[in-house]
């Protein structure tokens, strides 16, 4: 009376065999396609209130960014696109542009936004500690936290 065990390897056994099925989202007017690599996509306003917004587009123009047109992704058949005018071929969709730059450019220019607002606080908290007098001190702790609702015993 010899059984055979049947013994599966730990390999099949994986959580990744058994994960749970995700469920059904509606889908999102702004989905992008990947990058080409070293390069970062960004929508980009074109038009506001039905007035165009040439002024944004010429300032991403001139810092780096190109369009991204729709003959870039030929497999990609759900990709809405501009389809006469001065953009036409260019993804977009609701007065958005899709535009690309270099990651370079695009972490240059977040270094350089991080900086200016690094500067501003800054110079917030100096004037704030301006007008702190000594027999009422100003803390300067800069902490945040997060709480949830759970038991409240009252």
């Amino acid at each position: 009376m010899t059984e055979k065990l049947k013994k599966s390897t730990r390999k099949i056994e994986t959580r990744e065999k058994k994960a749970r099925k995700r469920g059904w989202v509606p889908p999102s007017n702004l989905d992008a396609p990947e990058p080409p690599e070293g390069f970062h996509h960004r929508w980009v306003r074109a038009e506001f209130r039905g007035e165009q917004d040439e002024k944004n587009i010429m300032a991403r123009l001139r810092s780096g960014y190109e369009f991204v047109r729709k003959e870039e992704y030929p497999d990609r058949m759900d990709l809405p696109s501009i389809n006469d005018g001065k953009y036409k071929g260019v993804i977009g969709v609701g007065g958005l542009l899709l535009m690309r730059c270099p990651i370079e450019v695009k972490e240059d220019r977040d270094a350089y936004f991080s900086e200016l607002t690094k500067g501003k606080q800054d110079s917030i908290d100096n004037d704030l500690m301006k007008d702190e007098h000594p027999s009422m001190p100003i803390s300067k702790e800069k902490r945040s936290r997060v709480e949830f609702g759970g038991n409240k015993k009252s």
